[in-house]
């Protein structure tokens, strides 16, 4: 069995490379609640239950666990916008992460917030997304591992 997942390279649960890219979700939801148009209390109530472990912890976990061998557990790096190598793509790298994002989060943004509220939070993001992908290099870490299972 091979699995790739979203994970960090630090040891550290709360590092930037883990949770960056939710981290600027909120300073979109943040702009709505200073211009008023979202309550602060649903902002602060709200959570994306995510974890993104270690490769260490990834290693800890499958041998506690006893059932399978580790053939293989690597770290990679992914451009946030794996299109933007492509000079073309260059001017939508906000675009096309904020609709990448807005897939796996808006489902979960409908429960909390205003549905109609939803453009003008990714419009927002989408923004801010592009600013940082312009001043600094972004990358998810995905960890990799093979597994067999033992006999």
């Amino acid at each position: 069995m091979v699995l790739t997942f979203l994970g960090r390279e630090s040891e550290d649960p709360s590092s930037k490379e883990c949770c960056y890219i939710w981290e600027l979700l909120s300073m979109a939801l943040n702009e709505l609640v200073l211009e008023g148009l979202i309550e602060e209390e649903k902002v602060d109530s709200f959570n994306i239950p995510q974890y993104t472990p270690s490769q260490g912890e990834v290693k800890y976990i499958v041998d506690k666990e006893g059932s399978f061998t580790i053939n293989k557990l690597e770290i990679t790096r992914v451009h946030w916008n794996n299109a933007s190598n492509n000079i073309e793509n260059i001017n939508n790298d906000g675009y096309n992460v904020s609709r990448c994002m807005r897939a796996v989060a808006e489902p979960l943004l409908v429960s909390q917030f205003d549905p109609k509220l939803i453009d003008l939070v990714f419009q927002k993001y989408e923004d801010i997304v592009s600013e940082c992908m312009a001043k600094e290099k972004t990358e998810f870490i995905n960890v990799t591992v093979s597994l067999t299972k033992k006999k």
